[in-house]
């Protein structure tokens, strides 16, 4: 703390932009530069100047370090520095050179904006005398969590991002400090993300219900230091930021030289990061689950053999009403009677009941999920009967072999509730879909059910099936996540040379990691 109050970044007022606004324009660039499909070649990237000759503003020499460094509010970029640009040694870097040390700079430039970002949430809103007032203790820890130490944390890393760029602007390395504070970033980030779920319960619960909160919040935000942005946009800094410190990784270990000792740490440390992401996400998951198993514990009640519902290993994978159909074959017209039927559909198991008022369950039948099963229904149905399907239980709680016949209000449904009751799915290997459509997101989602795809502006995600009502099954390539999600999100990649680019990217992470964790 003492090295934390002594030392002062250079770079984190180099842009008055906030980390929400920086964030915002370096994805829409990521986009733009996805979108230069008949231009595609290795020097796609918009944010990249063509040639190194290629001047976006000219500096005053007597100008500060401070101010030559940042040449703008929006995009600084490395080549913009005066003692880089027009450089010999800029002249002689080759382009895949040059784009490896933007991609190092901007890693440190979206820091120091995150830096600054995290001083407003700290020292504008959580040391706010007038909002602590409207807290109780236990509500400040829930809401604020340990924003403070997620705070120092990046100011260290930041130090010793901007030490590592002094000492050789040409080419400084950045990995190697992102695996040094690797430890320090799951200290904090691990117990913050844990605590998602207290954190937005406590925001909601005090914006509905605490005027003075409200009221004190709503002058808080209006201040020009908040620029228009809202508490939540700073409090939810943390998530959004691990995960982009994970891609910029990425992005620079896809451009370090293959066997390389810069490739071994750009590996290691995004390995570090991946995995506490992964760790991240399990533990909000777990935490989600239990909520949600205590909840319907209280829901349902069995008529037939009772199994107890809470598990540390049980999460809800899908639910949902559906028509079950039944057909009254001795009548000549087939005639189709229905009936409606819940599913909880869990990873371990399926329940089917009745639903009852006042949301309650009276489950009738359930399985283990190994054996269950879901088909599409090549029946062929007039009137409303469509989006229909095959629901199997190749045995029951009973040990008996048991079909139904379900209709969905879309076809959407139809088919994610196919998708959901498919046996578990290996890991996807990309290079086996060359031929696989690809989208961009363009436009953040966030998942509001267990089976979709969350997704953040830049995504690129490999296409797996399509409704006909506008939704998407996919992976990301990044992280292998699958799920669904809204098609007005994203927007089709047409070239067949940038959808091979991708792939041959994530295939090159893939490659390193095996190269590097083989080794040991």
């Amino acid at each position: 703390m003492e090295n934390f109050k002594r030392r002062h970044s250079k770079l984190i007022n180099s842009s008055r932009l906030l980390y929400q606004e920086y964030s915002d324009v370096v994805l829409n660039k990521a986009i733009q530069s996805q979108k230069r499909v008949d231009s595609f070649s290795e020097d796609t990237e918009s944010s990249f100047p063509s040639s190194p000759r290629l001047r976006r503003k000219v500096i005053p020499q007597q100008d500060s370090y401070l101010q030559r460094l940042s040449v703008s509010s929006t995009a600084s970029l490395w080549q913009d520095i005066p003692m880089i640009r027009g450089s010999r040694m800029l002249l002689n870097m080759s382009r895949d050179e040059q784009k490896l040390q933007e991609a190092k700079f901007e890693l440190i430039m979206s820091e120091a904006s995150y830096l600054r970002s995290l001083n407003v949430a700290v020292d504008h809103f959580q040391r706010s005398a007038e909002l602590q007032a409207m807290l109780t203790n236990q509500e400040r820890q829930w809401l604020f969590s340990r924003i403070t130490d997620v705070r120092d944390v990046s100011a260290s890393f930041l130090f010793d991002l901007e030490e590592k760029f002094e000492e050789d602007m040409f080419t400084f390395h950045v990995c190697d400090v992102a695996l040094k504070h690797a430890p320090e970033f799951r200290r904090v980030y691990l117990p913050y993300v844990t605590n998602q779920t207290y954190q937005e319960q406590t925001f909601q619960r005090l914006l509905n219900g605490n005027a003075g909160f409200q009221q004190v919040l709503e002058r808080l935000e209006s201040d020009p230091v908040c620029q228009r942005l809202s508490l939540k946009s700073f409090l939810i800094l943390p998530f959004q930021r691990i995960t982009r410190l994970k891609l910029l990784l990425q992005n620079i270990l896809k451009r370090t030289r293959p066997g390389s000792e810069e490739e071994v740490q750009a590996t290691q440390a995004y390995d570090a990061l991946e995995k506490l992401i992964k760790d991240c996400n399990e533990n909000v998951q777990r935490m989600k689950s239990t909520e949600e198993l205590i909840y319907l514990s209280q829901k349902i009640e069995f008529e037939c053999k009772i199994f107890p519902l809470i598990s540390q290993s049980r999460r809800l994978v899908k639910c949902g009403e559906l028509t079950a159909l039944d057909f009254n074959t001795p009548s000549p017209k087939w005639k189709v009677t229905t009936r409606p039927i819940y599913l909880h559909l869990f990873n371990d198991c399926l329940l089917l009941s009745r639903p009852k008022e006042g949301g309650r369950f009276v489950v009738f039948d359930h399985a283990a999920f190994s054996d269950v099963r879901g088909e599409k229904c090549e029946i062929k149905l007039h009137g409303t009967n469509k989006n229909v399907f095959r629901l199997f239980l190749l045995q029951n709680y009973q040990g008996k072999r048991v079909e139904f016949l379900f209709r969905t209000e879309t076809h959407s449904e139809k088919l994610r509730w196919i998708s959901a009751l498919a046996p578990p799915r290996g890991e996807l290997d990309l290079l086996e879909c060359p031929d696989a459509p690809q989208v961009q997101c363009i436009r953040t989602y966030k998942a509001r059910e267990n089976d979709e795809l969350a997704l953040e502006k830049a995504d690129i995600i490999m296409v797996m099936q399509l409704s006909n009502d506008g939704w998407m099954e996919g992976v990301k390539l990044s992280d292998r996540e699958r799920g669904w999600f809204p098609k007005e999100h994203v927007e089709y990649i047409s070239s067949k040379q940038a959808r091979q680019k991708n792939l041959k990217e994530e295939q090159r992470v893939k490659n390193a990691k095996q190269h590097v964790f083989c080794k040991k």
